[in-house]
């Protein structure tokens, strides 16, 4: 069954529509990066700078900013949405989201106030927290019947979502899905990544000669996938899993050369009918060297590839749903093959094993066919997404 990406919303560090994310992705701005001490050490985080909707008091159990930016990203597909609804009825449309630590900054500034007043404050609840209150709160607010839940396997969650979704459509359980992510900021994880030693002491260089780290950031993006004709179809989508290590990756990157594979192979495609591959490029030392080496071994160094966590930090369980969004704004709207230029501000690495890594201004020629993009996650849970323009 062929299914279809009928419509996007996203906001990120980059912007808070497609339009402004495509303007400054393609110019490779990077100002939507900035420093800041609000979650501890002071650190250079990608974060959403526009307004965020608020959420009605009926759902203020689900009152968080995680569920703001879902909110948010729904605005822009309310139209999409509402009209699968009339066509397939709310039992048969499903929520699919994918998330690594949902809305557990509220749960932060929930502790930091019982600190400080001895009790919780009045509108903090539970479900503020929930992994799987992003699906439960757009199920309520949509009023959907359908499968509503959250996948969390850290930095390829929201693209499991994908996996997960698409599923449901193939058993019959759903005609539609709102398939994506969200995470937003929060002192868990960027504490935890700098205790990981993982965090950049500057701005982000992914593949670049002196990268030492992330930058993490917050995004959500929101998918509608169908059965129905639309602008993109969701081609292939190859996972693997190679337990290596809790957060180091197989620096063999074989598991992730096999997840490229099956992703290609599902799609029906060749490596070289791929125009771009948006590369997971977190700008770790070792992800960085292990994802050249896959990529080399797969794609030689002519596709054209970049990471664009240098313009909007790495949004963790968001990453895979954002940066396939990207993807689709290239096939869908940019008619003059303008890529996603690789922004590192550093010299490149000799040691990386050599790839295509697109410069700023650099375009393919034509309008882009097919696009296929990487994301990684602790445990060596790896996902690859194959999309082509319908």
């Amino acid at each position: 069954m062929k299914l279809y990406l009928n419509d996007l919303g996203l906001l990120c560090a980059a912007g808070n529509s497609r339009s402004e994310i495509l303007t400054r992705l393609l110019a490779g701005d990077r100002s939507g990066l900035i420093a800041t001490d609000t979650f501890g050490p002071t650190t250079i985080v990608g974060q959403c700078s526009g307004e965020l909707p608020e959420i009605d008091r009926r759902y203020s159990v689900y009152l968080c900013r995680n569920n703001r930016l879902l909110l948010a990203a729904l605005s822009q597909i309310s139209a999409t949405v509402n009209a699968m609804i009339a066509r397939f009825g709310a039992n048969r449309i499903g929520v699919v989201l994918g998330t690594s630590t949902s809305g557990v900054r509220s749960t932060e500034l929930a502790l930091t106030y019982q600190a400080e007043c001895g009790i919780l404050p009045g509108q903090f609840h539970y479900k503020q927290q929930q992994m799987g209150a992003g699906a439960d709160f757009l199920a309520s607010y949509l009023g959907l019947t359908g499968p509503a839940y959250t996948i969390s396997t850290a930095c390829s969650s929201s693209g499991k979502a994908f996996a997960s979704a698409r599923r449901l459509i193939n058993l019959d359980l759903c005609d539609a899905v709102i398939a994506g992510g969200a995470d937003s900021l929060c002192g868990l994880t960027i504490n935890g990544f700098a205790a990981l030693e993982s965090l950049s002491t500057g701005y982000c260089k992914p593949f670049g000669l002196h990268r030492n780290g992330i930058n993490i950031g917050e995004a959500a993006s929101l998918f509608v996938l169908s059965k129905e004709p639309g602008p993109v179809q969701l081609m292939g989508i190859g996972a693997s899993s190679d337990a290596y290590h809790f957060s180091a990756p197989d620096p063999a990157g074989t598991a992730v050369v096999a997840a490229m594979q099956k992703a290609l192979k599902d799609a029906g495609k060749q490596a070289d009918e791929v125009d771009y591959l948006n590369l997971h490029g977190t700008a770790t030392v070792l992800n960085d060297a292990m994802e050249s080496k896959a990529v080399n071994a797969l794609f030689g160094s002519q596709v054209a590839a970049s990471s664009s966590k240098g313009m909007t930090g790495h949004t963790l369980g968001a990453a895979a749903a954002l940066e396939l969004g990207f993807c689709w704004m290239l096939l869908t709207e940019n008619e003059h093959g303008a890529l996603i230029p690789n922004i590192n501000d550093d010299e490149p690495d000799a040691q990386l094993a050599p790839l295509h890594l697109v410069k700023k201004g650099e375009r393919l020629g034509r309008s882009l066919r097919i696009c296929q993009s990487n994301s990684f996650a602790f445990g060596g849970n790896n996902l690859s997404m194959v999309i082509a323009r319908a």
